[in-house]
């Protein structure tokens, strides 16, 4: 059986197999793999103009797409791995007319799937997106080949959240670039595995942290549509993560979800950094190499003092940006984030840029500046 069109309705009609997974439906059908971009887009990570992340992909690996389009122009290529598509409402599953010939088990059944074609539409408005076989299609679409058909697993998703959440669970066992998979997670939706669905909640935060207008940090956390930022995700969800789970943010959040309130969570947090930037403007907003105020190390060491202050305050009014101040004014003078020598505690000396972001000096930076904000508020 070959794909037909029709004319009329502007419809592709691919023979394909539907298969039953508990109370799910995937569909795995047969195409020219020049068709795809008929039918099927790929949707690159990107913000629009009101900063709301879009897209799920990452962008081509053009070396990758190379080397794929030399293969399928080789004498015998093969690739036996399905491309996998989420489809929009717009495609339809037909089952075969007469049942005995539909059944072909009792969790299969053959038919035909019926997906809207428009040539004229731009990518956004095509029916698919590609989950997983970006390169793939890339390399297929570039090759100097008449055709060449392929392999398709695809599922019907109600909403874009439901595809992101397939995107990041399909491709969470390959090397997906973690702030990718980072940025992502804010607006998915769905069962995610414990480790993914621990970071939710800082990665919601530090979307809004990253965004807001009135956010200290805004554009100083370095993402994938973010790359000029300063400061890299993972230092910033780590201490917001630890922060969450037994610290000054324990309270504003589900222990049984692992989810929060947002907003509460927000008002503690961004009175503190923007009392950082006030008590430290020399160090603000510079790379590592040039302040450690801004690396992993100062970020996560800066936490723990957050959690201190929020912690050692009456619970029932969050501190405010000039009470977080006053508390920063107390360790400054033991602070060398951009010159001069730290002078611990311990007796131990280094150099500012000798502090690196190892679990031993965040724990030397945690110590010094929690014990000094302990003696100075006794």
């Amino acid at each position: 059986m070959t794909s037909t069109q029709s004319d009329a309705d502007k419809v592709l009609r691919l023979p394909a197999l539907e298969i039953r997974q508990g109370k799910q439906r995937i569909y795995t059908f047969g195409i020219d793999g020049k068709e795809l971009p008929r039918i099927a887009t790929i949707s690159r990570v990107h913000r629009d103009d009101e900063g709301a992340i879009g897209g799920y992909q990452r962008p081509e690996v053009l070396a990758h797409v190379g080397e794929i389009r030399r293969y399928l122009e080789s004498e015998n290529p093969l690739l036996p791995n399905s491309l996998v598509i989420a489809f929009d409402r717009r495609v339809k599953f037909e089952p075969q007319v007469d049942a005995e010939l539909s059944s072909l088990s009792n969790y299969s059944k053959a038919g035909t799937l019926i997906i809207p074609v428009d040539d004229s539409a731009p990518d956004e408005s095509k029916p698919g997106w590609i989950v997983d076989g970006q390169q793939r299609t890339a390399a297929i679409r570039e090759a100097r080949i008449r055709s060449f058909h392929v392999s398709v697993v695809c599922f019907i998703a109600k909403d874009v959240e439901e595809q992101r959440a397939q995107f990041i669970l399909v491709n969470e066992t390959k090397p997906l670039p973690r702030p990718l998979i980072d940025e992502l997670l804010p607006s998915t939706n769905g069962t995610l595995p414990k480790r993914l669905a621990l970071r939710v909640l800082p990665t919601q935060l530090i979307e809004r942290l990253n965004n807001d207008e009135d956010s200290p940090l805004r554009g100083l956390i370095r993402t994938q549509t973010m790359p000029n930022g300063v400061i890299a995700t993972n230092s910033m969800i780590q201490a917001l993560k630890s922060s969450i789970t037994d610290g000054g943010l324990y309270q504003h959040r589900d222990p049984e979800t692992g989810y929060g309130d947002i907003d509460r969570l927000l008002k503690l947090v961004k009175p503190f950094w923007a009392a950082v930037e006030v008590v430290f403007p020399e160090s603000w907003g510079q790379p590592a190499r040039k302040s450690r105020l801004m690396h992993g190390s100062g970020v996560r060491s800066l936490s723990y003092l957050m959690d201190e202050i929020i912690m050692t305050r009456n619970r029932r009014s969050p501190p405010t940006a000039h009470i977080y101040t006053e508390a920063l004014e107390f360790v400054r003078p033991a602070c060398r984030w951009s010159k001069g020598t730290w002078k611990f505690h311990n007796g131990e000396v280094r150099k500012w840029n000798d502090i690196q972001n190892l679990g031993r000096d965040r724990e030397l930076l945690r110590r010094c500046l929690c014990d000094e904000y302990r003696r100075q508020t006794r």
